[in-house]
Parts: structure tokens; C-alpha cells; sequence
């Protein structure tokens, strides 16, 4: 009994006993984020068949149509926590199949209000609006890009205070865009392969099997940004160098792409004018570029090798290897191509 008082209480912490005897019980059942009151009058016997339930007018309403269930479920559920889940899958039920009544939520002056601000802001503006005028979807173009915004309207809602706000965040944004729309036509952006318009991270090829990741500031788009080189040690350790030594250089009056090129002492090759092949992308072990949505990012540091893997295919290589070895958190083990040494820093990317 204890037991069967202790899941209830946990399962429906919001109906409870109202007397010691336990024969009247009293609270709010939850369905559909809804909360409905309901109260349980039980026979001494505290057995189910014979109860008594009285429910809320908006409780009754929703289950109407089903109270025929709810008497047989009450007559045959073996004790009241299995009523009361049954209820609950019944009400739920009736939730989802039944229609509200269509009720206009604001006053008949709103939607003139509203028609005359669409008209204001231009109907070629408009993208879609619903029934019941509650969501409208406002189109806006900026430097020839096309941005959408979704509106939620409530009664005292400027839908132009709210478009004018909406223009003057994507004015702010104007320089960022810029400054990743030059990266994406300039460079060879490896990650993401189809960038959206929020993200603000790139991964730019440098040369064969290197490569450079970025992160930008949106608010801050021309300074010098989060700077993460991936390939091999001999490779990489001369563009820190040049990274640290050239940082004075770095002017916020010109362009990001501008900067990185001055500072690293590189052009950027540009996909546009160079072959797939000339970059040996692919994994050296599972000979695919992709895995899983993650692309080579282990490189052997021989530099008549230079080979490129996946993290997990690198990591399972090496620990089949008898002659593998690890050390905390570095496991060390020859190159498969090379069968020079070669290491992995373990990370929770692990399988």
C-alpha cells in the first residue's frame, strides 16, 4: 500500500488524499501542458468499481465523448495509479482529436491596425501569414541577400516597430556577412560545406593536407579572429611562428581574408581554380573523405608522408597495433602509410 501511496504521489504529485482514511482524493491532472481539477471519492472499501468521479467543467468538456471509457477503465483498473495513468492516456487522447472552437483572439480594431502596418511596410514584404493572423512571416532584403523573420503577434504588437528593429540587427550584421562571403568565394572553406548565414566558424585549406580554422566575432568581424592550425608539426609550427611575429601587422580597416594573408605569408588557394586531386583530402585509412560528418583531421608529421586521418580510424588503427604503446592520454604507434612514429592525443571523441 505504502508503495502503491509513493507512486502516486510521484506520477501525479498534484492530486492527494484530502482525509486520513484515504476515500477522498482531490487535485489537477496534466495533459497537453494543460492542468485539469478533479476529485475521487472512494467507498470505504477503497475499491475502485464503486467510486464516485467528479471532474471540472473543463475537464468534463474534454472528455467528452469518452466517459464511457473512463467508467470502464474505472470498474476495471486494478488499483488507483493504473486509473489514474489510464486517465491520463484518455484524456490525452481526447486532446489531440478533439478541435477547439474558433474564436478570434483579438479585437476586430487589431486586424485593421495590422492590415494598415502590412500596407505601410509594403505587401511585397509579406511571405505568409495564418488564419488567424497570429504568425506572419516578413521578408527583408540587405545587400542583396534575402533574410526572413517569423513574427508572433500579440494584441498590442507594432509589427513596424518590430520589422524596423529586425532591419537595424541585420544592418549590424552587414560587415560579417561581408567578411564570410569573401571567405566562401576565395578560399577552399572545407567545413561547413554549405555555411548558413549563423555560422560563424570556417575551415580553410592552406595546402595539401593543412589546414587553418577560424571563429569570428559577429560583432567584431575584421579583428583578428580565433585561429586553430590542423596538419602536420612541421608544417604548422612555421605559420604560428609567422602568426605571432606578424600579429602588429593586423589592420582592422582592411579585410579578414586580407589580414590572414599578410600575417601568415600565404595566398589562400582558391577551390575554383585547382582539381580536388591536387589536395589529398581523404582518409588514409578508410579512403573517404567523410565519416560519420567528420573529415581528416590527424596528420602524419613525417614530411615525406603527410598523410591525413579520421580521428576514430587513426584511433582504432593504432590500438589494434601490438606495437602500440600509450602514455596518459598519448597513444604512440607507427604511421600506417609511412610507418613512421606517429602519435594521437586521446579526446571524447573516442568510440
Amino acid at each position: 500500500m505504502a508503495e502503491t501511496e509513493a507512486t502516486l504521489l510521484r506520477q501525479f504529485p498534484l492530486f492527494l488524499p484530502q482525509n486520513r482514511s484515504k476515500t477522498v482524493y482531490e487535485g489537477f491532472i496534466s495533459a497537453q501542458g494543460r492542468d485539469f481539477h478533479l476529485r475521487l471519492l472512494l467507498p470505504k472499501d477503497l475499491q475502485l468499481r464503486n467510486a464516485r468521479l467528479l471532474c471540472s467543467w473543463q475537464l468534463k468538456t474534454a472528455l467528452n465523448g469518452y466517459h464511457h471509457i473512463v467508467q470502464q477503465r474505472m470498474q476495471q483498473s486494478p488499483d488507483l495509479v493504473s486509473f489514474m495513468m489510464e486517465l491520463k492516456m484518455v484524456l490525452e487522447a481526447a486532446l489531440k482529436n478533439k478541435k477547439e472552437p474558433y474564436v478570434l483572439p483579438s479585437p476586430p480594431k487589431f486586424y485593421s491596425s495590422l492590415i494598415g502596418e502590412i500596407r505601410t511596410l509594403g505587401w511585397d514584404k509579406l511571405v505568409f501569414v495564418d488564419p488567424c493572423f497570429s504568425t506572419i512571416k516578413l521578408k527583408a532584403d540587405v545587400s542583396g541577400r534575402e533574410h526572413l523573420i517569423t513574427v508572433k503577434l500579440k494584441a498590442k504588437s507594432s509589427l513596424i516597430s518590430i520589422y524596423t528593429q529586425f532591419l537595424a540587427a541585420l544592418e549590424s550584421l552587414k560587415t560579417f556577412w561581408d567578411v564570410m562571403d569573401e571567405i566562401d568565394e576565395k578560399t577552399w572553406v572545407l567545413e561547413p560545406e554549405k555555411p548558413t548565414r549563423s555560422a560563424t566558424a570556417r575551415r580553410i585549406v592552406l595546402g595539401n593536407n593543412v589546414s587553418i580554422n577560424i571563429e569570428v566575432d559577429p560583432r567584431h568581424p575584421t579583428m583578428l579572429p580565433e585561429c586553430c592550425f590542423l596538419g602536420a608539426d612541421h608544417v604548422v609550427k612555421p605559420l604560428g611562428i609567422r602568426l605571432s611575429r606578424n600579429i602588429h601587422l593586423w589592420d582592422p580597416e582592411n579585410s579578414l581574408l586580407q589580414n590572414l594573408k599578410d600575417v601568415l605569408e600565404i595566398d589562400f588557394p582558391a577551390r575554383a581554380i585547382l582539381e580536388k586531386s591536387d589536395f589529398s583530402m581523404d582518409c588514409g585509412i578508410c579512403y573517404a573523405y567523410q565519416l560519420d560528418g567528420a573529415i581528416p583531421d590527424q596528420v602524419c608529421d613525417n614530411s615525406q608522408c603527410g598523410q591525413s586521418f579520421h580521428y576514430i580510424c587513426l584511433y582504432e588503427w593504432l590500438r589494434g597495433l601490438l606495437t602500440s604503446r600509450q602514455s596518459f592520454n598519448i597513444i604512440f604507434g607507427e604511421c600506417p602509410y609511412c610507418s613512421k612514429p606517429i602519435t594521437l592525443k586521446m579526446s571524447g571523441r573516442k568510440a
